[in-house]
């Protein structure tokens, strides 16, 4: 075994709790911008961003393993990227359901809208 990155017992805890709040944050921002349509650019570029860093973090508990780290090293860092990809790659298929819901309530209102001046509207 080699010489251990850092010290498994006081820091294993950082990478897991960080990407804990962050998915937290995000959970947060998509419950209250998705359903309304609103920063859809930003809300699933953090999508992606933290796909990328739940990957990184898995592919660093594997290079962990593989260099022969202690348990909590690699542990800290494989379960908590492994976990961050599949629960919010599991929920990105929601966050784009979301998003187009908010689209075609928009679109369905506009044409409401449109409708409502034309001649005749409302029905008698």
């Amino acid at each position: 075994m080699s010489e251990p990155w850092f010290d498994p017992n006081s820091y294993s805890w950082i990478p897991g709790t960080a990407l804990g709040v962050l998915g937290g944050l995000w959970g947060c921002l998509v419950g209250i911008l998705a359903p309304r349509g609103r920063a859809r650019g930003f809300v699933l570029g953090f999508t992606w961003a933290l796909l990328l860093l739940s990957a990184g973090l898995l592919a660093l508990g594997v290079v962990a393993l593989i260099a022969g780290q202690p348990y909590g090293v690699w542990y800290g860092f494989g379960l908590a990227g492994l976990i961050g990809l599949v629960v919010i790659g599991a929920n990105t298929f929601t966050v784009h359901w979301a998003y187009r819901q908010a689209e075609a309530r928009k679109l369905a209102a506009r044409d409401l809208t449109e409708s409502a001046g034309q001649p005749g509207w409302p029905p008698e």
